[in-house]
């Protein structure tokens, strides 16, 4: 098994059995609630959650997030994800297909990624980090997608994490010179994501400094108070906590997507971050989301099968439906026109 395998493992066991959650910070979300109509005149059952996102209709607005790749036990979470999100008409982002691009491991571990076969009709977005988006890397980059028949492709940007990593990318010098560069020569829409430590208006300032516009299609703030990957990465490169304030270190999700939002008020949005449940997930909406993505909550049911993962997701959805419900919404659209307000 090279490092880079040995690492995805590694991920995979420190995200199902380890303390990778963060401790001091939460998503911001509990401080928001949604607005009650106890005169509601909708039908729950007439509840319409289908939206367009990245050129692909979904029946909910809910991605599958990004989660792994590359190593053999990957192949089978994939595979159980794509198919949960083909019964349930939702998308799904890939973990990092990097791996895809070492000569050594490019064939074996882009199986990991094949799931076009049980998922034919999902949107599915690739991933690469922004470490490696460079002009001299597109012709690859497009055949990866290629082959995994990725819709679209989702740039990580994630100094945090890689800090924490051993031999990780700590040079992020002109990434965002090669963000406005690169982006227009990939053949489909990119969209710009965090892994969990948030993007905020900090970073979105500096994505409209050179031309006052965005050069990508989507934002995924990716905020804290779900899975801290500065933990993760500390805890496979230790074996033990080194750095707890940087375990710690983020945007809440709720601050990310109100900044970003207030700052790009067109831009599509995916909130992500300790979206754990369908209420987590309605006030995101409300606030400004386009699409919300869950990873971690869905990787034990994903080790398991097919139906565990549906299932997961079903109760998921049924909160949602019963979120808009409960607010007189009878769509997405309406929801958002309602908005949240501040918890007492």
């Amino acid at each position: 098994m090279s490092l880079l395998e040995h690492r995805k493992r590694r991920h995979i066991d420190v995200c199902l059995d380890g303390d990778v959650a963060y401790r001091g910070v939460t998503t911001g979300l509990e401080r928001y609630r949604l607005p009650y109509n106890a005169l509601t005149q909708t039908r729950m059952d007439d509840v319409d959650l289908s939206t367009d996102f990245l050129g692909s209709r979904l029946r909910a607005p809910v991605l599958i997030g990004a989660m792994t790749g590359g190593a053999d036990l990957s192949g089978v979470i994939n595979r159980h994800l794509a198919a949960a999100a083909q019964q349930l008409g939702i998308g799904m982002m890939l973990g990092s297909q990097r791996v895809m691009f070492s000569s050594a491991l490019g064939e074996q571990a882009a199986t990991s990624f094949a799931v076009r076969d049980v998922a034919p009709d999902v949107l599915l977005i690739g991933n690469i980090g922004l470490a490696q988006l460079t002009k001299e890397a597109v012709p690859e980059i497009v055949s990866a997608l290629d082959r995994v028949g990725a819709n679209a492709l989702a740039v990580h940007t994630n100094p945090l994490q890689e800090a924490m990593q051993a031999d990780g990318d700590t040079d992020c010098v002109g990434s965002l010179d090669r963000l406005h560069e690169v982006v227009p020569m990939v053949d489909r829409p990119v969209l710009l994501k965090e892994v969990g430590h948030g993007i905020g208006a900090t970073a979105v300032r500096e994505l409209l400094l050179a031309t006052g516009e965005p050069p990508v299609a989507a934002i995924d703030v990716a905020g804290a108070g779900g899975t801290s990957w500065s933990r993760v990465e500390q805890l496979v490169r230790y074996g033990e906590l080194r750095y707890p304030d940087l375990a710690d270190w983020g945007i809440p999700t709720a601050q990310a997507l109100l900044e970003v939002r207030a700052a790009l008020p067109r831009i599509p949005l995916v909130a992500s971050g300790g979206i754990r449940t369908g209420s987590d997930a309605a006030k995101a909406l409300a606030m400004g989301a386009d699409v919300v993505a869950v990873a971690r909550p869905l990787l034990a049911a994903a080790i398991d099968s097919v139906a565990a993962v549906t299932e997961w997701l079903q109760m998921f959805l049924t909160e949602l439906r019963v979120c808009l419900h409960g607010c007189g919404a009878t769509n997405l659209a309406a929801l958002r026109g309602l908005g949240v307000v501040g918890a007492s």
